[in-house]
């Protein structure tokens, strides 16, 4: 009875797939099943057995991966609302900071930005119930449209607590963001791939493009993107390309190994590019830079990315949790896997932090695919510091390095800032140099 339990949750057909085929397999399950009935009967504290079993689920698909997880019913909502492009709340980026529930940055035109809620704000309560965990504090602002809810924040420099009465709205997801560095010179920052980036980047480019100086370069910054839907991708790239491969994707399965090639544009978008990447660059947007750098459509400007080299697919469980599996690798253009490698940049330059102290022993404080346990080889094979004041005043550094970098990825897009930004300007340079050296004559 127990065996049933574990694969209803997966599924029937796959329960008799597995009996059908490997006797061996099935006395396994058959050992599961007596550990668990021990557990049950004799460990020394009752014990939730749905609980058990989620997690030796979450164990055996962790095992494969990094990237494989079981997604319970609320992670599983959660990614289905980033990648569709929108959700209803008040309008708001938070973390947790210090233990206290912190705004990252308010989404422009939302609620939460037109009552004035600042970037540094403290959530302390909503609805009168204190927050303290993160999850509960997104799921206790989120809500249906025109509903009321009302936040308590904490700000420096304020005697009291200030009490905000909001009213829910729908709010979109932005994933591009853009403006003009200098006539003809444009910059656009995509922070993620969701079901809109397309529209999004096509919205963007024809703004510049039509602008009263016709567009003569882009800087494309794919910096501290984390990827999100594959298909996005593709259509992104396939925006600044008319032939050839963008990627192809090999798997175990023939339905999971395909080529997904460029299509030719109405819109003939022949300006010089430079692409800007890091480590936080990962997955998805790994794949429009290295389709990019293959076909020599772009500049790579930046550090070395992620290293994010599979596909994963989500399927719906029967009990509304999803698995995400993963399900193929995906390969460059000129047949790279950049799996636990990443994508090198054709010009490596570091960005310049303000203080030398917030950069981590890994380079630029971020982890790679590399430093992943149990991460996918490239290809499929046959076979503490003593000084403790010290390692405070450094994790404060990389907390607040870390805000900043938050605040810099999705908050309000300005030219102060991209001034300031030596990627961005070394970018925009060399743009600015190709325009002069095409119009010297010979």
């Amino acid at each position: 009875m127990v065996i049933a339990v574990v694969f209803w949750t997966v599924g029937n057909g796959f329960y008799r797939d597995l009996s059908a085929k490997s006797e061996d397999t099935y006395e396994e399950l058959k050992v599961f099943s007596d550990v668990l009935e021990l557990i049950e009967r004799e460990y020394v504290d009752e014990v939730d057995t749905k609980e058990l079993i989620q997690k030796a689920i979450q164990g055996m698909v962790h095992s494969l991966d990094p990237h494989s997880s079981l997604l319970p019913v609320d992670d599983f909502e959660d990614l289905q609302i980033d990648t569709k492009g929108k959700f209803t709340g008040i309008g708001i980026h938070i973390t947790m900071q210090d233990g206290f529930v912190t705004v990252i940055s308010p989404i422009e035109d939302t609620p939460a930005y037109q009552a004035g809620i600042l970037a540094q704000d403290r959530i302390i309560k909503v609805d009168g119930k204190p927050t303290k965990d993160l999850r509960e504090a997104v799921s206790m602002m989120r809500g249906p449209k025109g509903t009321k809810v009302v936040v308590t924040i904490l700000r420096e420099g304020a005697k009291n607590p200030l009490v905000f009465e909001l009213v829910r709205d729908e709010i979109p997801i932005q994933s591009v963001k853009s403006l003009i560095l200098k006539p003809g010179y444009g910059y656009i920052r995509l922070s993620n791939f969701t079901g809109t980036t397309t529209d999004e980047m096509l919205k963007a480019l024809e703004g510049m493009e039509k602008a009263e100086v016709p567009l003569k370069g882009l800087v494309l910054d794919l910096r501290n993107n984390g990827g999100g839907l594959l298909n996005q991708s593709i259509k992104v790239a396939d925006l600044f390309l008319d032939e050839g491969a963008i990627l192809s994707i090999k798997g175990r399965n023939d339905k999971n190994t395909k080529v997904f090639n460029a299509t030719p544009s109405s819109v003939k978008r022949n300006y010089p590019m430079v692409v800007l990447i890091n480590g936080g660059s990962a997955s998805a947007s790994e794949i429009v830079a290295g389709a990019l750098q293959d076909h020599k459509r772009a500049l790579i400007l930046g550090t070395t990315s992620f290293g994010k080299g599979s596909v994963q697919t989500v399927e719906t469980l029967r009990d509304g949790s999803g698995l995400k599996l993963t399900i193929a690798r995906y390969y460059t253009p000129n047949d790279r896997s950049i799996q636990a490698k990443g994508i090198e940049p054709d010009i490596y330059l570091k960005q310049r932090r303000l203080n030398p102290a917030e950069i981590s022993h890994k380079e630029e404080g971020l982890l790679k695919e590399k430093d992943l346990e149990n991460h996918l080889e490239a290809e499929p094979t046959k076979d503490q510091s003593t000084d403790d004041e010290s390692n405070e005043s450094k994790e404060k550094s990389e907390k607040k390095s870390k805000m900043r970098e938050a605040e810099m990825r999705i908050g309000p897009l300005t030219l102060e800032a991209l001034e300031s930004d030596n990627q961005v300007v070394r970018a925009l340079e060399m743009l600015e140099g190709y325009e002069i050296f095409k119009n010297l004559k010979g």
